[in-house]
């Protein structure tokens, strides 16, 4: 660092965005760095799972806000700094435009690509250089971003999460995923907060259910309660939901005979056989209970109690959510997808392996996180000393590559013509069947979820101004339920979308289908067009032969989208 650099840095004023295992190491790079002025918020408290990278965290800190207590350690390097502390959610309506206009620049050390996404659109808006950041594992990376000259967090989308047809989850499960997310939406039918989304009973409505034992079967289904409600009558009574859910719900599968012609049929669960066989899992005896699979007797009788310590926490607490590191909930998924498992004739998993898997957790590594916290400083100081022309998408990669570097940067991108986000112009299409999705729908899974806006105002371009959802949700409350042919909308109504909390509009054009499939000719609900097509999620390592290109091919570049703050294991 230039002598002349050290006024730059103590005057700076910067916003970094987390506190987790990124954000640590940043807070730490930056108060010995020189900086003066530092703001970081975080929403999140610290858990003992977090005290194996986080070193500004000790033990007496559990429970307690990370942001406060990563500031206090890091004032003890230099009593000198200046560090204001928010311990709140960055999405907010506190944090606008002109709070982020005060800053210099802002870095992000974020577990979330909502939080990602609302960040990037306020910078944009702002006119304040971002830094993005993201680790998994071995890998990590780093960009700049800056309005008008690098591209944006979304001018390179990434690949979507994958789903699972609820058809596949609740009749026909082949992969050891498919048991595991039934066990979650098992939990939360029972435990948690229902949503339909979720249901576990056998689904009628699969189209491979058809003929006489497939409309017995729904005409039975009529006279069947939720879930829920089922298991409140019998005061959740371990026994009876697990004879329920494994073997009569199964019973009740095996009806809809046609699909089973193709498949492995499910056996139904024997209990009392079961009962007879005490055994432990594979691995040996004196395997970890977490890392070997458990014995279908174990799993029953984890089933069993863990079913009864959550039935008294919900009695007394209300409604649960599903954590991986609570012990009763985890034992509970890893039990019941490892029952419907065997029921299935599919794989079983250790419960170290259904935890990853569950929570969907990328194992964290401290030295990564410390690598691409000290490249976030680096790059800041570029910013500060207005040497645009040097900043850098830098990778950390797993293998060395031809060059013998661990390390590879990469040339920044211009930004995107076609980015919804950042192009003078946003606009989209949305392919829909406009007779069946519903407003309520159409805002929560395609404009906020889907585009990432927070607090939309969405209103049919017909010259009219018709009003179809408000920020201010009560006052179009009544129109959530109607459907959107039910404004007239159909092929080609333009619907101009605008958040006041992001400063971002968005036109988008609608067209209707009666069926939408995916490239693997899936059902889907919607499809948008209008941005980059999505990349592909592999890491530089492999690409161009397994080694990674100082000169990757622009757009090509793959993102990480992992949550760093899930993370298991320290080396």
């Amino acid at each position: 660092m230039k002598y002349t650099d050290i006024g730059k840095h103590a005057e700076a004023k910067i916003f970094v965005v987390g506190a987790g295992g990124i954000g640590c190491e940043l807070l730490k790079n930056l108060v010995l760095t020189g900086f003066k002025d530092i703001h970081v918020i975080d929403l999140d408290t610290i858990d003992v799972s977090n005290l194996n990278r986080q070193f500004l965290f000790q033990r007496v800190h559990v429970g307690q806000s990370k942001s406060i207590c990563a500031t206090n350690t890091c004032k003890q390097f230099n009593p000198d700094v200046n560090i204001t502390t928010y311990h709140d959610s960055v999405l907010n309506p506190q944090y606008n435009v002109q709070f982020y206009k005060q800053f210099n620049v802002v870095m992000n050390a974020l577990d979330n690509r909502a939080a990602r996404i609302h960040v990037n659109r306020l910078c944009l808006a702002a006119g304040v250089p971002l830094i993005e950041s993201g680790t998994g594992g071995y890998l990590g990376q780093v960009t700049v971003i800056k309005k008008g000259q690098y591209e944006c967090y979304e001018c390179t989308p990434t690949k979507a999460d994958k789903s699972y047809p609820g058809c596949t989850i609740r009749n026909t499960p082949s992969e050891p995923i498919h048991c595991i997310v039934w066990a979650k939406h098992l939990f939360n039918q029972l435990f948690g907060e229902e949503d339909p989304d979720m249901a576990v009973s056998p689904d009628t409505a699969d189209p491979e259910a058809v003929g006489d034992a497939g409309q017995k079967a729904v005409e039975k289904e009529e006279d069947r309660k939720s879930t829920r409600q089922w298991a409140e009558s019998h005061d959740y009574d371990a026994e009876r939901i697990l004879h329920k859910m494994f073997h009569d719900d199964i019973i009740y599968l095996l009806s809809m005979d046609k699909l089973w012609k193709k498949r492995k049929p499910p056996t139904p669960l024997n209990i009392e056989e079961i009962s007879k066989d005490t055994s432990i899992g594979n691995g040996a005896a004196y395997a970890l209970k977490d890392q070997r699979p458990w014995s279908i007797y174990e799993c029953v009788h984890v089933f069993r109690d863990s079913v009864d310590h959550l039935k008294k926490k919900y009695k007394s607490d209300g409604y649960l959510s599903w954590d991986k590191d609570d012990k009763e909930a985890m034992d509970f998924v890893t039990a019941t997808a490892n029952i419907r498992a065997h029921i299935f004739s599919i794989e079983q998993k250790s419960r170290f392996e259904i935890k990853s898997m569950a929570g969907n957790i990328i194992p964290a590594i401290a030295t990564t996180n410390a690598i691409i916290a000290g490249q976030i400083v680096l790059e800041g100081m570029k910013i500060l000393r207005e040497d645009w022309k040097k900043c850098q998408f830098t990778y950390l990669i797993r293998q060395p590559n031809h060059r013998r570097r661990l390390i590879v940067p990469v040339q920044l991108n211009p930004p995107n013509d076609k980015c919804y986000v950042c192009r003078e112009k946003p606009e989209v299409t949305v392919t829909v069947n406009t007779d069946t999705m519903t407003i309520g729908n159409f805002n929560e899974m395609i404009v906020k979820k889907h585009l990432g806006m927070v607090a939309p105002d969405i209103e049919v371009d017909d010259g009219k101004g018709t009003i179809l959802v408000s920020a201010d949700e009560e006052e179009t409350i009544d129109n959530l339920s109607k459907t959107l042919s039910a404004f007239n909308i159909t092929s080609y109504t333009r619907l101009k979308c605008d958040d006041d909390r992001q400063v971002y509009k968005l036109v988008i054009t609608i067209v209707h289908a009666n069926k939408i499939v995916n490239d693997s000719e899936e059902e889907i609900e919607f499809k948008v067009i209008g941005s980059v097509p999505e990349i592909s999620a592999n890491p530089p390592e492999q690409l161009s032969g397994g080694t990674a290109s100082d000169k990757m091919t622009p757009r090509k570049r793959p993102r990480l989208e992992v949550e760093e703050d899930d993370d298991l294991v320290v080396l």
